[in-house]
């Protein structure tokens, strides 16, 4: 910009400092706010001196024995010692101790002699963060039979056996959840004696949900199972009457997610303080696992162009997203609304917070908050996509985690609805919840967080509206249980689905729906009351499963309940729609005329051919059809619609070997190109929690009833159940997926 441009824009003013003295924002520090920055990282700081000298010293050369010395400490740290059995932390590929709040751990102390209670003093203290406060539990020093109450920590000698010393430590159960760094301090007549700094003494802890005490407890065994310790997830997609299921790898324990789950905390700033506390943990979360307003961990992409990124629909698990992530800072692409639930839900069930992820079919996503989606149609029943602006997704998936809401009145804790998909800001950032998920269900929006939003989504009504020609509108139609129609989640120990629609909602219909629905709208949620003309010609319709590339016949059946003679004109659109319920491309378009005789059901066939709609398929391959019309006799506008998921192609995968702890074995996977026509630039990927990491293999073309075989080794690093999950995808074809369930011996 040249000197006179900036004179426009920019008005000299006298300089009151020099450019050495003037505050830069990058330069920005807490001084005159708080006397130290404010403590959000799990980064060290300087730490408490190994030698702290205090008071008046005795004259002449110190007598040694005269005090206890540590020589070593063992954490009992590795996966088949006490700590990490009896923790359920035994799963974690990570070297340091793992253990959970509430629940009392083991180290030994080796000393110099034999330990004396009598005289010896010694403590072994807790440090993360940096500046560790006692007042802020980022400092917590225990002593040997210090007893446990009110929610403190605890310590006591379980044993000694000469010079070893076996102490039994129990974190307090609402503490800090974090890597916490450890010194054991021995007091001696010449000050404070300190163990020198030992990453390898490291202990991360984490929430509790075995323990009463700890907000997260659950209780029942079978469900943390599987809520907290099962890797390997199914996440539900499609249409409510063709629900589709894809395996996702969670992959909690692999090497590097705790503490990229950790760091995720640090780039938020998380106060360490807040750290104990599942609300704040999962409100923050939520926020963080999309970049929206925060560089956070995943970009959002529903455009179909995903040539910078990894596209949505071929990623296979969360563990390879996060690892990116921890490891360059910088947002991961891509992601739609199941990438962030999976890769959240890997996020809580690492922590130890039981979640789940749930996949409502027909989500709403109104932003009027007025319970109501909206589809205008013209006085001959033509869709008008100009005014048409609200949108239903066939889908929508967010998590559920358990905690009690302390913040709550009584009776609101148990499942809370979290969603990491940005869709609209709460308190200023793209997230959403936690929101009690009994408070949705009881319409008590005005509970805290975003509990309307979540309310709207499952039971909002879609009304047709007829615009006239003189610009006013009036109700055809409304469908008051489109929305919510079905709420699925993985069934616990079973690769099955379990529906959970009966959480958020009363059955459609019933007296106890209706008094939710008036509570929603008494705590300020609003609501139209409209009613609809009574119809007088319903229409359903019918087609059967309809695999990609494949002809198929769309039955329009129309059932006349008057007993008079009905003659209407049929408008019957074909869409392709991204499953946000967005129109891509119109592929088909017909009018036909329909006569049906008094109290007569009647079908009418419509032929839908493959080169119709394969040239226009995007993600993942839904057609929306939407029938509209008009009765002559009456005027009365007819409606309905069809989302219809064409069937996709699966792959093989096959396992050999030896399944054993470090005998190598092998994976195959197959697959035949079923389209008429050549994939081009093809992505395969597959992993395995404890099996292998992730592996990727590109082709660069695929030709009609081609076949193609890719073979890998691996190496199992642990026992137990687990799966290979396999992924092909490319523009023409997205969501194939293949997986192969093994169990390794030890």
């Amino acid at each position: 910009m040249e000197p006179y441009e900036m004179q426009k824009f920019y008005k000299p003013v006298r300089a009151m400092s020099t450019p050495e003295t003037r505050p830069q924002h990058s330069q920005a520090t807490h001084t005159g706010r708080s006397n130290i920055p404010s403590v959000s990282s799990n980064a060290e700081g300087e730490d408490i001196p190994e030698f702290e000298p205090f008071g008046l010293h005795p004259r002449g050369r110190p007598n040694l024995r005269d005090f206890l010395d540590v020589w070593d400490m063992n954490m009992l740290k590795t996966r088949d010692e006490i700590n990490k059995k009896e923790h359920r932390t035994h799963l974690y590929n990570n070297d340091n101790l793992i253990v959970r709040r509430g629940q009392q751990f083991q180290i030994k102390i080796t000393f110099n002699r034999e330990y004396n209670p009598a005289k010896d003093k010694f403590w072994v203290e807790f440090l993360i963060g940096r500046y560790p406060q006692g007042n802020k539990g980022t400092y917590v020093a225990v002593s040997p039979n210090q007893d446990q109450t009110d929610g403190q920590w605890g310590a006591r000698v379980l044993g000694s056996e000469g010079s070893i010393v076996t102490l039994g430590i129990t974190p307090a159960p609402d503490c800090i959840v974090g890597k916490f760094r450890l010194y054991v301090a021995v007091m001696t007549p010449y000050g404070i004696r300190r163990t020198r700094r030992d990453p390898q003494t490291d202990t991360y802890i984490l929430f509790n949900p075995w323990a009463p005490d700890d907000s997260v407890y659950m209780g029942k065994d079978g469900e943390i199972e599987e809520y907290v310790l099962n890797e390997a997830g199914i996440i539900y997609f499609g249409e409510a009457s063709e629900v589709e299921s894809r395996p996702w790898n969670f992959g909690q324990f692999e090497y590097g997610v705790l503490d990229a789950c950790l760091f995720i905390m640090d780039k938020a700033q998380m106060p360490l303080t807040g750290r104990g506390n599942p609300v704040k943990v999962s409100r923050v979360a939520s926020a963080m696992v999309n970049a929206k307003d925060d560089d956070g961990v995943i970009v959002g992409n529903w455009s179909g162009d995903y040539l910078y990124g990894v596209a949505p629909t071929a990623w296979t698990g969360s563990v390879e997203i996060l690892l990116n992530y921890a490891s360059g800072g910088m947002p991961v692409c891509y992601g739609q609304c199941w990438v962030f639930a999976a890769v959240f839900n890997t996020f809580l069930r690492c922590l130890g917070i039981p979640a789940r992820v749930v996949t409502n079919f027909f989500s709403a996503h109104d932003n009027d908050g007025n319970l109501k989606t909206d589809a205008i149609v013209d006085e001959d029943g033509k869709l008008d996509r100009n005014l048409t602006k609200d949108s239903v997704w066939n889908y929508h998936c967010w998590n559920e985690c358990w905690m009690t809401r302390s913040d709550l009145p009584e009776g609101f804790g148990g499942w809370q609805a979290v969603d990491a998909t940005p869709q609209e800001t709460s308190d200023g950032m793209y997230r959403c919840g936690p929101a009690s998920v009994h408070a949705i269900k009881q319409g008590r929006v005005y509970l805290p967080f975003d509990t309307p939003f979540v309310f709207a989504e499952v039971n909002s009504d879609v009304v047709y509206w007829k615009r006239k020609k003189d610009g006013t509108q009036e109700v055809v139609k409304v469908d008051p249980h489109h929305m919510g129609k079905m709420i699925l989640t993985k069934e616990v120990g079973r690769d099955e689905s379990k529906d959970v629609t009966d959480l958020y909602k009363f059955p459609e219909g019933s007296e106890e729906e209706r008094l939710a629905t008036e509570a929603a709208v008494a705590y300020g949620l609003k609501k139209a009351e409209i009613e609809a003309p009574v119809t007088e010609v319903d229409i359903a319709v019918n087609v059967q499963d309809v695999q990609l590339g494949s002809d198929f016949i769309l039955a329009l059946e129309f059932k006349n309940k008057t007993p008079h003679p009905r003659t209407m004109v049929i408008h019957v659109s074909g869409n392709i729609v991204y499953y946000t319920g967005v129109t891509h491309a119109e592929f088909k378009s017909l009018t036909k005329q329909v006569t049906v005789k008094p109290g007569e059901t009647k079908t009418v066939d419509v032929e839908v051919k493959s080169q119709e709609y394969l040239s226009h398929l995007v993600e993942q391959a839904m057609l929306n059809f939407f029938i509209t019309g008009r009765v002559n006799e009456t005027n009365q506008i007819l409606t309905a619609q069809r989302v219809l998921t064409l069937q996709v192609p699966k792959l093989t995968v096959k396992v050999s070997g030896i399944p054993r702890v470090n005998e190598q074995m092998f994976v195959t996977v197959e697959f035949t190109n079923p389209v008429k026509f050549n994939l081009d630039n093809v992505n395969m990927r597959m992993e395995g929690a404890g099996l292998l990491r992730t592996k990727v293999k590109n082709y660069s073309i695929i030709p009609p009833n081609s076949s193609l075989t890719w073979t890998e080794s691996f190496v199992p690093s642990r026992p137990g159940r687990s799966k290979i999950i396999v992924s092909l995808d490319c523009n023409t074809l997205r969501q194939v997926y293949g997986q192969a369930e093994l169990s390794i011996d030890p």
